[in-house]
């Protein structure tokens, strides 16, 4: 049932009109045709007599054949995500039709043919006001059709003569507290290090810097941070340079041979910046001989790398950096294409109160303007606004610059690559698909640990059978082996929440979590990580599993609630021993020995107690002090031969409590089977509970 115009209704309201048949747009008055009546237009004959105007007036109308198709009548069959133009093709009406019938529909103002409709109540209110009636079907395989090659990777090299230089990207890396924000500080002329937490890069940071020759340089900040090896790892894949800082007093490091493997791994040049040369404890030849041990060919001793001696602090030789720099970009011939669809990668992404989700990205290919619809991993965004390292807002950005993005949808995470796409309808498909197939991989990934799971089950059944059926097949314990199957995992467990600024912090914080290796001890378990500040669903998710909230450098609630802790953090390794600390508290106290004296063994006799022969141990105390009141291990040839107490200790002839260093003794021990001889050592201990202490080792 098709809809009238107001005016139409209007003129019926006043007019007694009667109406027959079915309503329709296009309806027949008296034999004369009326146009559509979206038009608001309605034709009729009015009759010329009397007796016509005293009775009411009849209006026959009926539907005018639009369509050879016959018209529906009964149920039609819809599913979620339905074009409005496949939803007309159910119907069997014309596509101007619902696109009318939409207008009446609350929430389906989306008229465009492609159009999904994702909600199922607007699409059966639709179908209803069609006069249908609608049932839910799942959607027909050609949707499945519909999804192939709706991914979109990069593009094919460009052609040479499309190519135009671009800047080159530098990355600065190193061991922590060698003087790579140092040097970044100096070069860009702005204070940086000491706004970082405790002088330590926490997360990656990308800007421009013109040098003292007018080139142009984009250098990428990455942390000298153990805890940080993933986020350095990116740095070497977006970088074309690696500057490596080593300090002249400390020489290589641990952190300084990751980076070099990751450069090698990479196959990225690298020029070797030896900092703190104006240190007295420094020694620059020390350095370079580690270096060399380490694979880098240093120039002067028979290779083409690079080293130049600085001090970043004083500003010493940073001009021959910059002209190494330049040289080594120089002789790679950097170029890229700047038109086209553009290309590049996540170097950091965070959330914002003020302006929403921001990333920080490095274009590589084309120039990205605002108002280009970006796709990154399951993220995509309409670029808003455009923001240079200082935060001016800019138009476009050309390949080698970085630039911060505003507009996504959904946080990209760092390190993924971006891609745009010609329409929103493009992304919305790229990024269905990539759930899809998101949702397949973890949906093998959880079959293979369901079956892994039932195999384990399966085993600990059949233990349990075999052991029933030893024990009297229907004599079940309430002790018995089903009990023990089913019981509670005893072990102590921290449950944590972690909330960070931005998604490399978490990334890294998740990193070291990994790392941790003690779960026979004590369980970690996440119960959410996220990016942004502290919510109440965090703060209910905290109350429910009686979790710990980390929160690393965002904002938390000023008056938390009762039951809910919550720590602040803005340096990682600071989280991290208090993470350690909750794990040790969780740990059941252990039994410490001490050992409180020594003693050799230099006579063995026997001694008459009632009918029976006692042995007794000639002893000279070495060590410490023996204790009647103490354990008493007796040990021969390594192995111990009696682990318990005493019968009694005598100095000559009388029982004593104690024997000091350098002072002979009979000892007779409990057990009269154990013979002590000479050679023999006897130790004495004693014994106390201790907190225990997690071993867990993150490597910082």
């Amino acid at each position: 049932m098709s809809f009238v115009s107001r005016r139409f209704l209007r003129l019926c309201t006043g007019s007694s009109v009667f109406l027959r048949g079915v309503g329709i747009q296009d309806v027949w008055l008296r034999g004369h045709f009326v146009r559509s009546l979206t038009t608001s237009e309605l034709l009729f004959k009015r009759r010329k007599t009397a007796e016509e105007r005293k009775s009411p007036r009849i209006i026959e109308y009926s539907p005018k054949k639009t369509s050879n198709k016959p018209t529906v009548h009964g149920v039609v069959d819809i599913w979620r995500n339905i074009t409005v133009k496949e939803l007309a093709d159910a119907v069997q009406r014309p596509l101007e039709d619902i696109q009318e019938v939409m207008l009446y529909v609350k929430d389906a103002d989306d008229i465009d043919p492609s159009a999904r409709l994702e909600d199922v109540k607007v699409i059966r209110e639709i179908v209803t006001k069609c006069g249908m009636k609608s049932r839910i079907v799942a959607a027909p395989d050609k949707e499945i059709h519909e999804e192939k090659d709706r991914d979109v990777v990069p593009r094919p090299p460009a052609p040479p003569e499309n190519l135009k230089p671009r800047p080159p990207v530098v990355t600065v890396m190193g061991h922590v507290d060698h003087g790579k924000t140092t040097l970044l500080d100096s070069l860009r002329g702005a204070s940086v290090a000491a706004g970082e937490a405790g002088g330590i890069t926490q997360h990656i940071g990308a800007f421009t810097v013109t040098l003292s020759s007018g080139e142009t340089v984009t250098f990428l900040d990455t942390p000298g941070h153990a805890a940080f090896s993933a986020m350095r790892s990116r740095g070497a894949n977006l970088t074309d340079i690696i500057v490596l800082v080593v300090a002249a007093d400390d020489g290589v490091m641990a952190q300084t041979r990751e980076v070099i493997k990751l450069a090698q791994d990479a196959n990225v040049p690298v020029i070797v910046a030896i900092n703190k040369v104006d240190k007295p404890e420094a020694d620059v030849e020390r350095a370079k001989k580690e270096l060399m041990q380490m694979g880098l060919a240093l120039e002067g001793h028979g290779g083409e790398t690079q080293v130049v001696n600085i001090s970043a602090l004083k500003g010493t030789n940073l001009k021959e950096l910059a002209e190494a720099i330049v040289t080594q970009a120089t002789l790679m011939s950097l170029k890229s294409e700047y038109s086209g669809l553009v290309e590049g990668v996540v170097v950091e992404s965070k959330n914002d109160k003020r302006r929403g989700k921001l990333s920080t990205a490095i274009v590589t290919r084309g120039t990205l303007r605002k108002g280009s619809i970006l796709v990154s991993g399951q993220a995509w965004a309409k670029v808003r606004a455009l923001f240079d390292h200082v935060g001016n807002p800019v138009d476009d950005a050309t390949p080698g610059t970085p630039i911060e993005i505003l507009g996504w949808r959904e946080l990209p995470l760092a390190g993924d690559i971006i891609l745009e796409v010609e329409s929103e309808k493009k992304a919305h498909s790229v990024i269905r698909w990539r759930e899809n197939a998101a949702q397949k991989e973890k949906a093998e990934k959880d079959q293979e640990a369901i079956l892994k799971k039932e195999q384990e089950h399966l085993e600990k059944y059949i233990a349990a059978r075999e052991a029933r059926r030893l024990a009297g097949r229907f004599k079940m314990r309430p002790d018995g082996p089903r009990q023990k199957l089913y019981e509670d995992d005893p072990t102590p467990r921290v449950n944590l929440i972690l909330k960070g600024d931005v998604h490399g912090s978490v990334e890294a914080i998740l990193d070291v979590f990994d790392s941790y290796n003690e779960h026979d001890k004590c369980r970690l378990n996440i119960v959410h990580y996220g990016v942004g500040d502290i919510t109440e669903g965090d703060l209910e998710l905290a109350r429910t599993f009686k979790a710990i909230i980390y929160a690393f450098s965002v904002n938390a609630p000023a008056k938390p609630p009762k039951h809910v802790t919550i720590r602040e953090f803005n340096i990682i390794y600071r989280l991290i021993d208090d993470l350690k600390e909750e794990i040790s508290k969780k740990l059941p106290s252990v039994e410490v020995e001490d050992v409180v004296g020594e003693a050799n063994v230099l006579q063995q006799f026997f001694i008459n107690e009632g009918r029976k022969e006692v042995p007794v141990a000639g002893c000279r105390c070495t060590k410490g002090l023996l204790k009647k009141s103490s354990n008493f291990r007796l040990l021969r040839n390594g192995e111990v031969l009696y682990d318990g107490p005493v019968e009694s200790i005598r100095h000559l002839k009388n029982e004593v409590d104690s024997i000091k260093k350098d002072v002979e003794c009979g000892i007779r021990l409990k057990d009269v089977k154990v013979v002590p001889q000479p050679g023999d050592t006897l130790l004495c201990y004693t014994t106390h509970m201790e907190p225990q202490v997690t071993n867990w080792d993150p490597g910082f």
